[in-house]
């Protein structure tokens, strides 16, 4: 008698939940994949996951409902296992949510490493966070500066944010900023590609992360994955190096999946050092040898580039930050702030009296954001919206703190400056030194 297939739901956030139904569900007949939930991200339930990239056992391809619909959908479709598979979520959220799921009757399931990671043929590198915002994009800016300079051509990939036309973003690659435009990319998505192409070296990102790969190692001599979130790498690492951050001593200890992404670490940047307190650095130092005694630990800072400081001195300034790092990030302050107290801004101003739509939603759905705008912009609307909130917001300039040029896609009616920050390793051991080692022993420039 046939054994009857188990019925999964996957809960996600367009991302890693994608993935771990690539890797593992897709094309495995033991499972029947009834649904996925959304949070999180705005917008991306009451879609579907196509047929086209869902394969040959889900020909209607598989529906998305939001997150609110868990209990109901479980009972609906008889469901045996809930997946939990989106990132950046403290333990209680994760442990609520299980609980949830066991009081209806199925499993809850979290997926490792083993089952989902892709194995590549070229040497991978591999940067993860233990939450958002901790400065990952700056650290793998900065891993691929060494790369480049050893001669060695390196081609970036990104973890998902697919919040468009998935069967189009299947595989996307980004060389030039005509290639964001052409791709229609988000300015969350944008915060990400932009900086890599500007440098000259091509990122691919998209849905299925084994055809991206394949793609890839096409034109690159090693591969370097640039993590979302604090989720660890959907590519098996031959190097991981994982960023931590002192503004939120021992988050790194109480985060899906960011002490995960700690434990898995090579090398661990405690990033931030010269704006942070000594006592947090001194618990994020004790956190990494409670867990990882054996990991490098690199010292770094993150040094900031304002480019007109007089826009800020003895102004009232809003200052306009990252945005996931200000949302599920829970950050109270980001380079913006930084650079507004440190060139001696006279106030800095609420956006909240003057937000409108889809950014006052934002403010509602997490009101701890306080006196900072986060640059949100997943849909046209959402961008507009933010448009407006900043032009309606009654300061004397703009202080805009995201890593993409904000007024390529918006018009501000106000003087702004812009703030740059890229990483700065201290003392020794540093990545320039464990790159180089790494280089050396996969032999990668006797090859070339």
């Amino acid at each position: 008698m046939a054994t009857r297939k188990k019925n999964v739901l996957i809960l996600g956030a367009a991302g890693r939940d994608f993935h771990n139904f690539n890797t593992y569900f897709r094309d495995n007949k033991e499972f029947n994949v009834v649904a996925f939930t959304a949070a999180q991200i705005p917008d991306i339930d009451g879609r579907k996951y196509p047929a086209k990239l869902a394969g040959s056992l889900y020909p209607k391809g598989i529906p998305i409902h939001a997150e609110a619909d868990l209990v109901a959908l479980i009972k609906k479709h008889s469901v045996d296992i809930c997946v939990f598979a989106y990132s950046d979520v403290p333990y209680q959220r994760v442990m609520s949510v299980g609980s949830i799921v066991n009081t209806a009757g199925p499993d809850f399931m979290l997926m490792g490493p083993d089952k989902t990671q892709i194995k590549s043929k070229k040497p991978v590198i591999a940067v993860g966070a233990v939450r958002t915002g901790c400065g990952k994009s700056q650290t793998s800016r900065r891993v691929v500066e060494i790369l480049m300079a050893k001669g060695l051509k390196v081609v970036a990939v990104r973890h998902p944010m697919p919040y468009g036309d998935l069967v189009a973003q299947k595989v996307q690659r980004f060389a030039t900023i005509a290639d964001l435009k052409k791709h229609k990319c988000t300015i969350e998505e944008m915060e990400e590609y932009e900086p890599h192409v500007v440098r000259g070296n091509v990122i691919y990102a998209g849905v299925d992360y084994e055809a991206i790969l394949r793609e890839a190692e096409k034109e690159a001599d090693v591969i370097l994955w640039d993590g979302g979130n604090n989720d660890f790498s959907f590519y098996k690492p031959d190097l991981m190096i994982t960023v931590t951050d002192p503004h939120r001593p021992g988050n790194e200890l109480n985060y899906y999946p960011g002490e995960t992404t700690l434990r898995l670490a090579d090398v661990v940047v405690i990033n931030k050092i010269d704006s942070a307190a000594p006592e947090n650095i001194q618990i994020v130092r004790e956190s990494i040898a409670k867990v990882n005694p054996s990991a490098i630990v690199v010292d770094a800072a993150s040094p900031l580039t304002v480019h007109h400081p007089e826009l800020i001195r003895g102004k009232r300034v809003l200052v306009v930050e990252d945005g996931p790092t200000l949302t599920h990030g829970e950050m109270k302050l980001g380079a913006g702030t930084v650079a507004a107290k440190k060139y001696g801004a006279a106030e800095l101003v609420d956006p909240r009296p003057f937000v409108v739509g889809k950014l006052a939603e934002t403010f509602n759905i997490y009101p701890n954001i306080g006196t900072l705008l986060p640059a949100m912009g997943y849909g046209d609307e959402q961008i507009r919206d933010l448009e407006k909130s900043i032009n309606n917001t009654k300061c004397d300039s703009v202080v805009i703190a995201t890593p993409i040029d904000l007024q390529r896609l918006i018009k501000i009616n106000k003087p702004t400056t812009k703030v740059d920050y890229e990483l700065q390793e201290i003392g020794h051991p540093n990545l320039e030194e464990i790159i180089s080692d790494f280089i050396s022993k996969k032999g990668l420039l006797k090859k070339k």
